[in-house]
């Protein structure tokens, strides 16, 4: 009966703290939920991208390239 015994304090002394636990949870998430209101509006930054020189050269080669079969293919349609 001893080890029932203690198995049951035990059992008191979590469902305590479970309890003391909840508590600061419920009150973690209410404060949450009153800054999140307020500060959620400002915390949202949005970074611009950002294209290196050599990325933006190789794009605009490809699309002098591609200009460049349009007006072959335009000639060509033309004579």
């Amino acid at each position: 009966m001893t080890l029932l015994s203690a198995i049951r304090r035990e059992e008191k002394k979590l469902e305590k703290q479970v309890g003391r636990l909840q508590k600061k949870l419920d009150g973690v998430r209410a404060a949450a939920k009153a800054l999140g209101n307020s500060a959620g509006r400002g915390a949202k930054v949005v970074r611009k991208r950002v294209l290196s020189v050599a990325g933006r050269a190789k794009i605009a080669q490809a699309a002098r390239r591609r200009w460049a079969r349009v007006r072959a293919a335009a000639k060509k349609a033309a004579t």
